[in-house]
This record gives C-alpha cells, sequence and structure tokens, in this order.
C-alpha cells in the first residue's frame, strides 16, 4: 500500500515509525522538515521486510518517492568513507525512479496492449518502480548521518508513446548495468561493493524481461557484461534529462567530481551499430564540442566485456572533414558495446577521456540504429 506522511497504515505491521530528532535549526525554512524523518533508517516501510518494494499497484508515488526534498544531517562530523558515492548514486536514482513514475502516470494497461506489447507490462513496469523506490530507501540509507541526503530534481523525458516510452526504458536499463559495473570498483568498504553488486543484479532482471517479453530477443549476453571503469561519466550524461536549475540547490553536484565531457553519438547517417560497421562520430551538443590538438594522436576507444579496443581516429580535419571509424569485428554481437574518444591509447584514466561515453545496444541491435534515428524499434 501507498505510504503517506499524515496516514501510516503499515504502523499496525512495523510498530510506531520512529522519526530521527534532527535539530529543526539545521533544515532551511522553505523545507517543510517532514523529510527529516527519513533520516531515521527505520522510519517507513524496510526494504526486504515489506511488500511495498514489489507489490504495490497505485499509481500515486510510493514510499519514499514521495518525499522529495533532501535530507539534512543530523549529526556533526567527518562523513562516511563512501558517502560521495552513495550521494551519486541517490541522484541517479531518483532520476530512474521518476523515469518509472512518469510512464505510469503517463500511460494505461491498454495503451501497451493497443502498442502490441503483452497485457502484463503495465504490471511489470509497476513492479520495477516499486524496486525503484526501495532502491532510493537503500541508498539514503546508506548515507552516513553526517551527509546530506539529497532530494528529487525535476526530469523531462523524451517520450511521447508506449513504444518509445519503452525503448529509453531499454536504454536506461542497459546504460545502468554498464556503470554499475563501473560503480562497484569505487567504494573502500567491502559491505558497500556488496551492495552495490546486489543492486546491479536487480537491474539485470529488469532488462533481462524487457528483452524477452517487449522486444523477443534473447537475454543472454555473452559471458560476461560490459565493464566500463569510469561509471560517473555514464551518470553524467543523464544530466541531459534534468530540468535545469530544478534541484534542490543543497544537494551535491551530479556527479561528483562533474568532468562536463561533450556528448557522442554515431551520425545520422549510421546503417548498423553491430561489430564490424563503418561509423561516423557526431558531437550532438553545439555548445560543447571536443578540441583536438593537432600534434596528438586521438583514439575511439571501445569497451565489450571485459575487453576494450582503441582505434587510431583522424582529426585533423574535423570539423570540416567527418571522423568516421569501424566498430571493432572482434567483438561478439552480443549486450552492450560503450565507446569514448581519447588521448590515449585504452584511455587508461578518466582524464584521458575527451567525449563520450557512447552506449550502444547490441541486443536487439536493431534498437539501438531506432533510438539514434528517433523512432520506437
Amino acid at each position: 500500500m501507498l505510504f503517506k506522511p499524515t496516514i501510516l497504515p503499515w504502523a499496525l505491521a512495523l510498530g510506531t515509525a520512529q522519526v530521527a530528532s534532527a535539530p529543526t535549526n539545521k533544515v532551511p525554512p522553505r523545507y517543510s522538515g517532514e523529510a527529516q524523518k527519513l533520516a531515521d533508517p527505520r522510519y517507513g516501510p524496510i526494504p526486504g521486510q515489506s511488500d511495498l518494494y514489489s507489490y504495490y499497484w497505485g499509481t500515486d508515488r510510493p514510499f519514499p518517492g514521495n518525499i522529495s526534498d533532501p535530507v539534512f544531517p543530523t549529526q556533526d562530523g567527518p562523513p562516511g568513507v563512501d558517502d560521495l558515492i552513495w550521494q551519486n548514486l541517490l541522484s541517479a536514482e531518483w532520476l530512474i525512479f521518476e523515469f518509472y513514475q512518469q510512464g505510469i502516470e503517463a500511460f494505461t494497461a491498454r495503451d501497451f496492449v493497443a502498442a502490441g506489447m503483452p497485457n502484463t507490462t503495465y504490471r511489470r513496469l509497476m513492479e520495477i518502480r516499486n524496486n525503484e523506490a526501495g532502491h532510493l530507501r537503500i541508498f539514503q540509507n546508506q548515507i552516513s548521518p553526517t551527509s546530506i541526503k539529497p532530494g528529487r530534481c525535476k526530469y523531462s523525458f523524451p517520450f511521447t508513446e508506449p513504444l518509445g516510452y519503452l525503448a529509453l526504458m531499454t536504454v536506461l536499463e542497459i546504460s545502468s548495468m554498464a556503470f554499475l559495473t563501473g560503480l562497484v570498483q569505487q567504494p573502500r568498504l567491502n559491505f558497500n561493493k556488496g551492495a552495490m553488486l546486489a543492486i546491479a543484479e536487480v537491474e539485470t532482471r529488469h532488462e533481462a524481461w524487457a528483452l524477452v517479453d517487449i522486444w523477443k530477443a534473447n537475454p543472454f549476453g555473452g559471458p560476461s557484461d560490459t565493464i566500463f571503469p569510469y561509471a560517473d561519466e555514464i551518470l553524467d550524461s543523464t544530466n541531459a534529462f534534468i530540468v535545469p536549475g530544478s534541484c534542490p540547490p543543497e544537494n551535491p553536484e551530479f556527479p561528483h567530481a562533474r568532468q562536463r565531457l561533450p556528448a557522442l553519438s554515431a551520425g545520422q547517417d549510421t546503417v548498423s551499430l553491430t561489430p564490424g560497421s563503418n561509423i561516423t562520430l557526431h558531437f550532438p551538443d553545439p555548445r560543447n564540442q571536443p578540441f583536438f590538438n593537432e600534434s596528438v594522436q586521438y583514439y575511439a576507444v571501445f569497451y565489450h566485456g571485459i575487453s576494450s579496443i582503441s582505434v587510431p581516429i583522424e582529426t585533423l580535419f574535423w570539423p570540416r572533414q567527418a571522423i568516421c571509424v569501424t566498430i571493432p569485428s572482434k567483438f561478439e554481437t552480443k549486450g552492450v558495446i560503450i565507446a569514448l574518444v581519447a588521448d590515449r591509447r585504452g584511455a587508461p584514466t578518466k582524464e584521458s577521456v575527451i567525449a563520450g561515453p557512447a552506449v550502444i545496444l547490441e541486443q536487439p541491435s536493431r534498437l539501438a540504429t531506432s533510438v539514434l534515428h528517433g523512432k520506437a524499434g
């Protein structure tokens, strides 16, 4: 059932809610202070102990997605060793949760059936939304009481009909999987590494459902999912969905520290994005274009599975002449390929990355080119 701050139907099962005793003078006056109750991990339905995060079938935002303000520190002292990573992850989770919530509000079960989808599609999306609400609460609870827990921004997603929504959902989920393979390398505490791996396994189930039921594709991605070392670069690309100026001003920079790299995609003339295909590199944001030093050799670096392959590119005549490259034919047509542009072979550090990353779906491969051309698949 839905949690609302003033009505506590779950209290019969959990007992009286415990409210964190945050000093009111630490909460800016523009906020009601309601979110401060979330500082206590015992407050509200607990992930893994409540059916809310699996079996809520309403359209209103489930707890804690219905409380949008940031949660301010309740203790003085240094931040937890992994707080910054959890803050990045919570900010990203707000975006993913909101994507599912907006889809549930925008469409009905009949809309998906009319678009040719199984009659279970809408309920499955609700269940994923519920899982994402549980992720919100898990991430809030992992941030120490000496650090702020970021609040919700406003988000704008480019979908207008059910198939376009499901196509974007597939891109976001498979991007999340690749992002988490890099993120799990960052925590200093082993428990936090394990917790992030547990979340990644759930995201894999979400993606496998979409591949099987929606796209009628083989869900097996080969012997290894793709490892991408610079998780925050994938996070940064999601800023395109955030309405400028809509985040609580107290939220930490997202992601921290943000590189603001030029976006990267294949050109509109792309016919295929499978291994062995020839593509042109496109930098879609006219306000953020890469700079190429004529004395430097640059590379398109492609990641797939546990491997990466660097392909030298000619940048001397760009932008008068497009930059062309071939996706390595050695890669299997499975899972996802991630591409970026670097000034060193193999992109050995995040500072060597000068544009990207771009996430290239291989399953189903037709969806990758459809999304590129603004179609649903």
